[in-house]
Protein backbone atom coordinates (compact mmCIF):
# COMPACT_ATOMS: atom_id res chain seq x y z
CA UNK A 1 0.00 0.00 0.00
CA UNK A 2 1.92 3.23 -1.15
CA UNK A 3 1.73 6.21 1.16
CA UNK A 4 -0.84 8.31 -0.48
CA UNK A 5 -3.23 4.61 -0.59
CA UNK A 6 -2.70 4.91 2.98
CA UNK A 7 -3.23 8.72 3.96
CA UNK A 8 -6.59 8.56 1.70
CA UNK A 9 -7.76 5.84 3.99
CA UNK A 10 -7.27 7.17 7.01
CA UNK A 11 -9.13 10.48 5.70
CA UNK A 12 -11.99 8.19 4.50
CA UNK A 13 -11.99 5.65 7.38
CA UNK A 14 -11.29 3.35 4.82
CA UNK A 15 -14.26 3.58 2.42
CA UNK A 16 -15.08 5.34 -0.68
CA UNK A 17 -15.05 8.67 -0.12
CA UNK A 18 -18.20 9.21 -2.61
CA UNK A 19 -20.52 6.03 -1.82
CA UNK A 20 -19.43 4.87 1.89
CA UNK A 21 -18.25 1.27 -0.22
CA UNK A 22 -15.77 -0.54 2.08
CA UNK A 23 -14.22 -2.92 -1.25
CA UNK A 24 -12.73 -2.77 -3.87
CA UNK A 25 -11.17 0.88 -3.30
CA UNK A 26 -8.67 2.86 -5.86
CA UNK A 27 -7.03 5.91 -5.96
CA UNK A 28 -9.16 7.91 -8.25
CA UNK A 29 -6.35 10.92 -9.38
CA UNK A 30 -8.56 13.99 -10.28
CA UNK A 31 -7.45 15.65 -13.99
CA UNK A 32 -6.11 17.78 -15.05
CA UNK A 33 -3.01 16.91 -12.18
CA UNK A 34 -1.69 13.49 -12.73
CA UNK A 35 0.71 12.92 -9.74
CA UNK A 36 -0.57 11.16 -6.71
CA UNK A 37 -0.77 13.25 -4.13
CA UNK A 38 -3.77 13.69 -1.08
CA UNK A 39 -4.77 17.29 -2.29
CA UNK A 40 -5.74 15.96 -5.94
CA UNK A 41 -6.93 12.45 -5.05
CA UNK A 42 -10.20 10.66 -3.71
CA UNK A 43 -10.37 7.03 -2.81
CA UNK A 44 -13.35 5.58 -4.25
CA UNK A 45 -15.23 1.87 -5.53
CA UNK A 46 -13.71 1.18 -8.50
CA UNK A 47 -16.92 0.78 -10.22
CA UNK A 48 -16.92 4.69 -9.42
CA UNK A 49 -14.17 4.87 -10.96
CA UNK A 50 -14.89 3.28 -14.06
CA UNK A 51 -17.75 5.01 -14.92
CA UNK A 52 -15.96 8.41 -14.65
CA UNK A 53 -13.41 7.27 -17.48
CA UNK A 54 -16.22 5.49 -19.48
CA UNK A 55 -18.89 8.44 -18.94
CA UNK A 56 -21.44 6.36 -21.47
CA UNK A 57 -21.56 3.74 -18.77
CA UNK A 58 -22.28 6.33 -16.04
CA UNK A 59 -25.71 4.24 -13.45
CA UNK A 60 -27.15 7.30 -12.07
CA UNK A 61 -28.66 5.12 -8.95
CA UNK A 62 -24.80 4.09 -8.26
CA UNK A 63 -23.99 7.77 -7.55
CA UNK A 64 -26.26 8.53 -4.95
CA UNK A 65 -23.99 9.20 -2.05
CA UNK A 66 -23.15 12.64 -3.68
CA UNK A 67 -26.07 14.45 -1.92
CA UNK A 68 -23.48 13.70 1.17
CA UNK A 69 -20.04 13.94 -0.64
CA UNK A 70 -20.76 17.56 -1.87
CA UNK A 71 -21.08 18.42 1.55
CA UNK A 72 -17.29 16.82 2.40
CA UNK A 73 -14.81 19.46 4.06
CA UNK A 74 -11.69 17.56 1.58
CA UNK A 75 -11.70 19.67 -1.76
CA UNK A 76 -10.68 17.03 -3.97
CA UNK A 77 -14.31 15.35 -2.47
CA UNK A 78 -16.41 18.49 -3.56
CA UNK A 79 -14.31 18.73 -6.98
CA UNK A 80 -15.52 15.13 -8.54
CA UNK A 81 -19.23 15.64 -6.10
CA UNK A 82 -19.79 18.64 -8.38
CA UNK A 83 -18.93 17.17 -11.44
CA UNK A 84 -21.04 14.12 -11.31
CA UNK A 85 -23.98 16.46 -10.18
CA UNK A 86 -23.19 18.04 -13.41
CA UNK A 87 -22.76 15.29 -15.70
CA UNK A 88 -25.70 14.00 -14.18
CA UNK A 89 -27.66 17.24 -14.99
CA UNK A 90 -28.91 17.42 -11.07
CA UNK A 91 -29.53 21.41 -10.81
CA UNK A 92 -30.75 21.09 -7.45
CA UNK A 93 -27.81 19.69 -5.81
CA UNK A 94 -25.41 21.79 -8.02
CA UNK A 95 -26.96 25.16 -6.51
CA UNK A 96 -26.58 23.90 -3.41
CA UNK A 97 -23.12 23.43 -3.32
CA UNK A 98 -20.45 26.71 -2.87
CA UNK A 99 -17.16 26.59 -4.43
CA UNK A 100 -14.85 29.72 -4.44
CA UNK A 101 -13.67 30.85 -7.93
CA UNK A 102 -10.33 28.52 -7.88
CA UNK A 103 -12.05 25.31 -7.02
CA UNK A 104 -14.64 26.19 -9.20
CA UNK A 105 -11.81 26.51 -12.11
CA UNK A 106 -10.34 23.08 -11.04
CA UNK A 107 -13.91 21.36 -10.97
CA UNK A 108 -14.58 22.67 -14.78
CA UNK A 109 -10.93 22.09 -16.11
CA UNK A 110 -12.74 18.50 -17.77
CA UNK A 111 -15.60 20.12 -19.17
CA UNK A 112 -17.92 19.20 -16.93
CA UNK A 113 -20.98 21.57 -16.55
CA UNK A 114 -20.15 23.05 -19.66
CA UNK A 115 -23.65 23.91 -21.69
CA UNK A 116 -24.51 21.65 -25.07
CA UNK A 117 -26.74 24.11 -26.32
CA UNK A 118 -26.63 23.09 -30.03
CA UNK A 119 -27.69 26.90 -30.79
CA UNK A 120 -25.21 28.26 -28.56
CA UNK A 121 -22.77 30.41 -31.31
CA UNK A 122 -18.81 29.52 -30.34
CA UNK A 123 -15.97 31.74 -32.07
CA UNK A 124 -13.33 29.41 -33.26
CA UNK A 125 -9.68 30.68 -34.61
CA UNK A 126 -8.58 29.18 -37.47
CA UNK A 127 -6.83 26.53 -35.63
CA UNK A 128 -10.17 25.63 -33.74
CA UNK A 129 -9.38 27.24 -30.47
CA UNK A 130 -12.03 28.82 -28.28
CA UNK A 131 -12.28 32.57 -28.83
CA UNK A 132 -13.73 35.17 -25.76
CA UNK A 133 -13.76 38.61 -25.60
CA UNK A 134 -11.22 40.04 -24.19
CA UNK A 135 -8.77 38.12 -26.15
CA UNK A 136 -5.50 38.69 -27.85
CA UNK A 137 -4.70 37.56 -31.67
CA UNK A 138 -2.71 37.43 -34.47
CA UNK A 139 -3.69 37.87 -37.92
CA UNK A 140 -2.62 34.75 -40.18
CA UNK A 141 -3.15 36.67 -44.15
CA UNK A 142 -2.50 40.10 -45.13
CA UNK A 143 -6.27 41.31 -45.10
CA UNK A 144 -8.06 43.84 -47.61
CA UNK A 145 -10.00 46.15 -45.58
CA UNK A 146 -13.37 46.94 -47.11
CA UNK A 147 -14.05 50.90 -46.80
CA UNK A 148 -10.31 51.60 -45.29
CA UNK A 149 -7.25 52.79 -47.32
CA UNK A 150 -5.09 50.22 -45.88
CA UNK A 151 -4.41 46.32 -45.53
CA UNK A 152 -3.89 44.52 -42.32
CA UNK A 153 -0.66 42.77 -42.38
CA UNK A 154 0.15 39.35 -41.76
CA UNK A 155 1.19 39.24 -38.13
CA UNK A 156 -0.62 42.04 -36.45
CA UNK A 157 -2.07 41.50 -33.27
CA UNK A 158 -5.14 42.05 -32.71
CA UNK A 159 -6.08 43.07 -28.67
CA UNK A 160 -8.79 43.06 -26.70
CA UNK A 161 -11.47 41.53 -29.10
CA UNK A 162 -15.09 41.57 -29.44
CA UNK A 163 -16.74 38.54 -30.17
CA UNK A 164 -20.17 39.54 -32.98
CA UNK A 165 -22.74 37.80 -30.69
CA UNK A 166 -24.96 36.75 -33.88
CA UNK A 167 -22.25 35.40 -36.28
CA UNK A 168 -19.64 32.89 -35.20
CA UNK A 169 -17.82 34.11 -38.06
CA UNK A 170 -16.72 37.41 -36.83
CA UNK A 171 -15.17 39.11 -34.30
CA UNK A 172 -14.19 43.29 -34.03
CA UNK A 173 -11.11 44.50 -33.18
CA UNK A 174 -8.62 47.21 -33.41
CA UNK A 175 -5.78 47.51 -35.83
CA UNK A 176 -4.15 50.59 -37.14
CA UNK A 177 -6.61 52.82 -34.81
CA UNK A 178 -9.83 50.96 -36.65
CA UNK A 179 -12.35 49.00 -35.19
CA UNK A 180 -12.58 46.68 -38.06
CA UNK A 181 -14.41 43.50 -38.41
CA UNK A 182 -12.53 40.80 -38.98
CA UNK A 183 -13.23 36.57 -40.10
CA UNK A 184 -12.10 34.34 -37.58
CA UNK A 185 -10.41 31.79 -40.08
CA UNK A 186 -7.82 34.59 -40.82
CA UNK A 187 -6.83 34.88 -36.83
CA UNK A 188 -4.80 32.77 -34.38
CA UNK A 189 -5.33 33.46 -30.84
CA UNK A 190 -2.19 34.34 -28.75
CA UNK A 191 -1.72 33.82 -24.62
Amino acid sequence: MSVIERKLKDRSGSVCEISGAEHDLVVYVLPPANERTVENSVLMAKHLNDQIENPETTDEKDWRGLSESMWSEHLPVQIVSWRMLARLKNPDLLDMMYLDEEALEWAKATGEGEEEDENKIVHKDSNGVTLLDGDSVVLIKDLDVKGATFTAKRGAAVHNIKLVWDDANLIEGRVENQNIYILTQYVKKTK
